[in-house]
Formats: structure tokens, C-alpha cells, sequence
């Protein structure tokens, strides 16, 4: 038996899988909201105690930068380790990845139909690609390829520094600089990053959900796509406009001419928006470059499923080492 986890941010997903005909089949699933937690262990041995003692591979995708099989999440007080989760598992070995190359290796086990392309292309076969994920956080990654295998690089450029590209861009960076010390890509492009935009442009603009605690980027989003709302059409377009350059951004420093896929918790929820092309407009602006990006293939990768399957594809690489 396989244990799979998608542990992030706002919610940690567990599942059990077996591995039949090659491929991975999900037996149990159960979902948990990580910030009522405090340890990790806690949720790992709600949900693993049946299965202790019969558990073949274990791997878990995490929200934040593994280093030599320890973690410290990005968004969340929690830290910890490969060993000590294999000793509390009683496995031998726990394999930790960031949830950015688990969502890699779930594009190997995706329903076609759950893949939405805004721009077809001309992918180069065997070509470097690139996955970019907004939603807690920015999660950015790329891969090459070897021995028909994916070959994923993890990457923290989700936090590199916000670069303004026009007047009006130099204007909202002043205004998150009155608020916040440092402004990364990722500060912008995540949920509080649209309630940020929306402030921006409409100050004096509030709705009743901005009186609450609860994350208020849905209300936004939602008002935007029903037209209900001015500022918030113009915050969230803004916003998909900033995410397409960053990817555009990737897809440059990635030479990822096999194609960048677009995923995370947000994406989903916007696809209408971003199949109006705002989205590939700003990708492929990029001066010299502009006629390569035009070529590469952008994916919106539906199944919110991607890293909870992708950790499970990743373990079963331990049983076929």
C-alpha cells in the first residue's frame, strides 16, 4: 500500500493508493484544514494509523523548499523531517518533495479532460517545461527529461521581487511598498494579493465579506466574473495580467519550448478570464523574445487532484528502484 499527501498551506490532502498495472489507483482519501493543526504529526496519524505496518512507499508533496530531507513550510509554523515521519510511519524511508514537482509527476496520471489549452503552439518534442500555481502561495518549477522520465527542478521564484512594467504597475508597487517591507511576485499573485488590488483601485470601494476573517479573494473573484462589480473586474484583470507575465517570466528562464501548464487552486476558478487572452497577451510580451513565447503551449491544469496523484506517481518510483 502507497500513502500519498498533498500537505499545503490551507488544506493537506492524504490518500491511500495501491499500484496495479503500473499505475496508481486511489483507495481512501481524506482532506484536513492544516491550520487547525499545529504538528503535521497529527493529521499524518489520524489518517495512517490503520495502515500502519502495511505501508510500502510513502511520499509527501510539501508547500515550501525541501533541504536535505527537512522542510519548513512557507505559509505555515510547521517543520520537519523525512526520518522522523518514517520512524512515526514505521516505514523505511520517507521520500518529501515540493508540491510543485508532485504536481509535475500528476500531469502523468490527469485526465485529458481535466487539461484546458489557451494557446496551442508549436512545442518543441522533449522540450524543457514549466509549471506555474498560484493560490496560498506562488509556486513556480521546470522540468527536462531523461530516459522518457520527468526530470523535475523545484524552484522558490515565486518570491523574487515584483518587477512594474508600466506606469500604472510603478503606481500599485508604491502602494504595496506603504504596506508591506518586501514585494514578491507572490505577494501579488495569491489570494491576498486580489483584495490587495482591489484596494488599489477602489479604495473606498468595501463589501460585507471585508468585514470578516475568512479569506475575502473569492468574493472579489466572483463578483468580477458576474460583472456585478466594477473594481473588482479591473483588480482581478490586473491580476490575471501580472500572472501571465510572470509565467512569460518562467517560460524565459526555463527555455520551457515544450510548454508551460498553469495550475493551483485560482486557476480553476478563472478559467473564463483567462481564456480571454489577457493572460497570453502579457506571457508573450517580451520584446526580443516575443516570437518564441508566442510558440510555446500554455495548459490550465484542472484537477485540483494533480499533487495528492503526482506524490503518489513519485512513491511508486521508490517500489520500481
Amino acid at each position: 500500500m502507497i500513502l500519498a499527501g498533498d500537505l499545503g498551506g490551507t488544506k493537506s490532502n492524504l490518500a491511500f493508493y495501491e499500484l496495479r498495472g503500473g499505475r496508481v489507483h486511489r483507495l481512501e482519501q481524506r482532506r484536513y484544514s492544516s491550520t487547525d493543526y499545529q504538528r503535521v504529526e497529527e493529521i499524518l496519524e489520524d489518517f495512517a494509523r490503520p495502515a500502519l505496518g502495511k505501508l510500502k512507499a510513502v511520499c509527501f508533496g510539501v508547500a515550501g523548499p525541501v533541504i536535505a530531507g527537512r522542510v519548513r513550510f512557507t505559509n505555515l509554523p510547521w517543520e520537519f523531517d523525512a526520518a522522523s515521519l518514517a520512524r512515526l510511519l514505521r516505514v523505511p524511508r520517507v521520500v518529501l518533495v515540493n508540491d510543485m514537482e508532485s504536481t509535475a509527476h500528476g500531469l502523468d496520471v490527469t485526465a485529458a479532460n481535466k487539461i484546458v489549452t489557451l494557446v496551442e503552439g508549436e512545442p518543441v518534442e522533449g522540450g524543457n517545461q514549466a509549471l506555474i500555481a498560484a493560490g496560498t502561495g506562488l509556486g513556480e518549477a521546470l522540468w527536462t527529461w531523461h530516459n522518457g522520465r520527468r526530470v523535475v527542478i523545484t524552484t522558490e521564484g515565486g518570491h523574487a521581487d515584483f518587477a512594474a512594467r508600466n506606469e500604472q504597475e510603478i503606481e500599485f508597487l508604491r502602494f504595496m511598498q506603504k504596506k508591506y517591507k518586501f514585494v514578491s511576485y507572490e505577494r501579488i499573485l495569491s489570494g491576498k494579493g486580489i483584495r490587495d488590488l482591489h484596494d488599489f483601485f477602489g479604495p473606498e470601494v468595501k463589501h460585507p465579506v471585508f468585514d470578516n476573517e475568512e479569506d475575502d479573494a473569492p468574493a472579489i473573484t466572483a463578483s468580477a466574473m458576474s460583472g456585478k462589480c466594477a473594481t473588482c473586474m479591473a483588480a482581478l484583470d490586473q491580476w490575471v495580467s501580472i500572472y501571465g507575465a510572470e509565467a512569460g517570466n518562467l517560460a524565459l528562464k526555463a527555455l520551457a519550448v515544450g510548454g508551460v501548464y498553469v495550475a493551483g487552486g485560482i486557476a480553476a476558478k478563472i478559467l473564463g478570464v483567462l481564456q480571454r487572452g489577457g493572460f497570453a497577451r502579457t506571457f508573450r510580451e517580451k520584446s526580443k523574445f516575443e516570437y518564441l513565447l508566442a510558440k510555446i503551449p500554455i495548459r490550465v491544469l484542472l484537477d485540483e487532484e494533480a499533487p495528492l496523484d503526482g506524490a503518489a506517481v513519485r512513491a511508486a518510483m521508490e517500489l520500481e528502484a
